[in-house]
């Protein structure tokens, strides 16, 4: 039986609430954990099949032109080499994850320096590399765009509005800012590099690879091969980490795949580091242009926000910078807009949190400008601007708790002693700081697909919902075993694997909310089957520790179970919730930094963070979402910056040892508090998103730290010595 959902309505019934296991909301460990820390799960790099080749991509040394020729001769010739691929279907661009199909290129169009254009496979790893290494390639070069700051822009349909007259305000108001900001490039940085490793039985191809969004992956391979979907099976038990470089397919699935086809053999692939940060989807670099107007009292008046980001051709992502903007503050005039710019550099996707993770902390530095200008506390500022409802929508906010997280985070972080004045507090040859600012993102449901089978010796979860470190697993073994009455270790959660129902990937923060409520569905149609086997309402049944309770009477769940298992489906859609409430989550971000007078160095002291997310379902989870997203915050603003060579666009720092990414020592106590919110509009367990709330804004609390520490205002992200050193007193 399939319990079908479509989220038309807020759920009001919060049946959560009402369950006697008592496991969600704790912070139980994950089940995956131990398989992990002792190496018994099995990543995509590591599976073994006798008789496997390795495959090492060759990639493109001109930013722009044709492949002209590949000379395969010399390297087949080479001892362990097996064969050089150079099917055309290798210059696919990554798609962005969340699409029918893969976009696909011209048969031997090179549109960035790093795109694969080959792959030579070996016997060993060392074999493929040195062919690798040697293959001759010429090229037909044609001019590159390298530079998004002097091409000729677009700007895109839906990312331009307006609301009364900014222009106007701007002229008129006794208070304005108008002040310009970068970011730079950022690299997902996962732990675990892009690997894949393919096999085929006749027609059906079984790739296990480190992927996020299964159900749209196993299309996009289908399309890049030209073969039916029905014919994939991709599995993704365990991935170490995609941050949305994994959301789509990338070269190197597509590569092993056309080998082992090719081959009649195994061919794994896995990417080096370098070629993950010259291959893979990365944040754009991006200019930011904010205008805001207010009168004397600190009302604001106006709000502008423009920014340009950058592509490839035919590429139809655009990081959305300004998707929070137009709901955080109030102000009656308004004029967003975004230019795009198609330029010869490596593919530009979702990144961490994209849109907010870069256009928040760079709006929360205007305002903490603005609030200066104004003589005002950058925390009343903002307090004075939240909106009752969305702006320019004729819906209310579903819940925003935006003030309450402003005025926890403050009282906890000790916000009231922090010294207005710039240099004020200094420490020996330390200027010390405080900042703040506050954190939004957006909160969405998509469709989601979990069967459990229920039978005398427990539970099992099965849905196709990857756990990219995030706890997946554990979460929703919680819901499964809470609703079921089940303790954890009764209940077994299989994911990552296409022949399982779809459910809805992990990414924007949506998968816990997402896939959690299919779970959800199929739980509650379970409680409905055990409930009509007692002859009692669900309402009125209590499931505990493998008990069924009814009309005072309990029942061993085992029992009642027997030999003929129970099953149910859970599927949910959004429906159309999304037209009677605005969403979003909302927090609060605090930090402490110290800044060296002699030498410009930067260490963030203390951080605090308070987050409203609706129903937390597991403390710990949750909580470690919210510590990655402020040490992701902390690189942000102090070391992470993606460098690309002017001349033929390649990315300069292309490995862990350049690119700066914030280590234990760069990272301080980070202390996270949840503040309770149940939200109907959400979903039936009033559960949201937690995993991209915590990134974003994070990095201007340091930042507007670094101001209030020494005057110096970062309008460069990041913050690093040279952009300091030379304003200080």
């Amino acid at each position: 039986m399939t319990l079908h959902l479509k989220l038309d309505n807020p759920d009001e019934e919060n049946r959560l609430d009402h369950m006697a296991q008592g496991v969600i909301g704790t912070g139980a460990n994950r089940p995956d954990g131990a398989l992990k820390v002792s190496g018994q799960a099995t990543y995509a790099a590591e599976w073994q099949r006798p008789d496997m080749a390795y495959g090492v991509l060759v990639r493109a040394t001109v930013p722009a032109g044709k492949v002209e020729k590949i000379d395969a001769s010399a390297v087949e010739a080479m001892p362990g080499i097996v064969k050089v691929i150079t099917d055309p279907k290798l210059l696919r661009v990554p798609a962005q994850g969340m699409a029918d199909a893969a976009p696909a290129q011209g048969n031997d169009e090179v549109l960035y320096f790093g795109q694969p254009i080959a792959l030579v496979v070996g016997d060993s790893f060392e074999a493929a590399r040195h062919g690798a290494n040697h293959l001759s390639v010429s090229y037909l070069p044609q001019e590159a765009r390298l530079d998004p700051d002097a091409v000729q822009t677009e700007r895109p349909e839906g990312k331009q509005s307006s609301q009364g007259d900014l222009d106007g305000v701007m002229k008129t108001a006794p208070v304005t800012l108008d002040e310009v900001w970068t970011t730079p490039g950022h690299n997902s940085s996962a732990m675990e590099p892009h690997a894949s490793m393919a096999e085929w039985d006749g027609d059906r191809l079984t790739l296990h690879g480190s992927y996020q969004m299964l159900k749209y992956n196993r299309n996009e391979l289908a399309d890049s091969l030209g073969i039916d979907p029905k014919n994939v099976r991709i599995l993704s038990p365990y991935v170490g980490g995609g941050f949305g470089s994994k959301l789509g397919i990338s070269p190197e699935a597509v590569a092993a795949a056309l080998a082992a086809r090719d081959l009649g053999r195994p061919v794994r692939v896995v990417m080096p580091r370098q070629q993950v940060f010259e291959t893979i989807t990365h944040r754009a670099q991006c200019r930011q242009r904010i205008r805001l107007a207010a009168d004397e009292t600190g009302k604001l008046l106006g709000i502008g926000h423009d920014n340009r980001v950058y592509n490839l051709p035919d590429e139809g992502f655009a990081e959305p910078v300004t998707q929070a903007t137009p709901f955080t503050y109030a102000a009656e005039n308004r004029a967003i807009g975004q230019e795009v710019a198609t330029i010869n550099r490596v593919i530009a996707g979702s990144v961490r949190a994209p849109g907010e993770a870069i256009g928040v902390p760079i709006f929360e530095n205007a305002m903490d400008e603005m609030a200066e200008k104004l003589g005002m506390d950058p925390l009343e500022f903002r307090l004075k601007n939240i909106p009752e409802t969305p702006p320019g929508q004729d819906i209310p906010f579903s819940s925003n708790m935006l003030a309450e997280a402003l005025r926890d985070g403050a009282e906890k972080f000790g916000w009231d002693k922090r010294n207005p004045t710039p240099g004020a507090v200094q420490e020996g040859e330390w200027l010390i700081g405080m900042g703040m600012a506050s954190a939004v993102r957006v909160n969405m449901l998509m469709e989601s697909k979990a069967r459990i089978t229920l039978t005398a010796e427990g539970a099992t979860v099965e849905t196709d919902m990857t756990d990219i470190g995030t706890g997946t697993y554990a979460i929703l073994t919680q819901i499964a075993g809470e609703l079921l009455g089940l303790p954890m270790e009764k209940v077994t959660t299989k994911l990552g694997d296409t022949d399982l129902p779809p459910g809805s990937g992990s990414g924007g923060s949506f998968g816990a909310a997402s896939s959690g409520t299919s779970v959800y569905l199929a739980a509650m149609e379970l409680r409905r089957q055990i409930a009509d086997k007692l002859d009692c309402d669900e309402a009125d049944l209590t499931l505990k520790d493998g008990q069924a309770i009814a009309a005072n009477k309990t029942h061993a769940l085992a029992d009642l179970v027997g030999e003929t298992p129970f099953e149910a489906e859970g599927h949910i859609e959004p429906g159309d919730i999304a037209s009677k409430a605005f969403q979003a989550t909302f927090g609060s971000h605090f930090a402490e930094v110290a800044v060296n007078r002699h030498t410009g160095e930067t260490r963030v002291r203390r951080m605090l963070g308070t987050f409203a997310c609706g129903r937390v379902l597991n403390e710990k989870t949750a909580r470690s979402q919210c510590l990655g997203g402020m040490t992701f915050g902390i690189g942000m603003a102090l070391t992470e910056e993606m460098l690309f060579d002017t001349r033929d666009g390649h990315v300069v720092n292309n490995d862990f040892a350049e690119y700066h990414l914030p280590v234990n020592l760069d990272v301080p106590k980070l202390e996270v508090h949840f503040l309770q919110e149940r939200d109907p509009y959400a979903n039936p367990m009033q559960a949201k998103g937690i995993g991209e709330l915590g990134i974003c804004g994070a990095a201007a609390a340091v930042t507007n730290a670094i101001h209030n520490a020494t005057g110096v205002r970062i309008r460069d992200y990041p913050a690093t010595l040279d952009k300091i050193l030379p304003y200080l007193p």
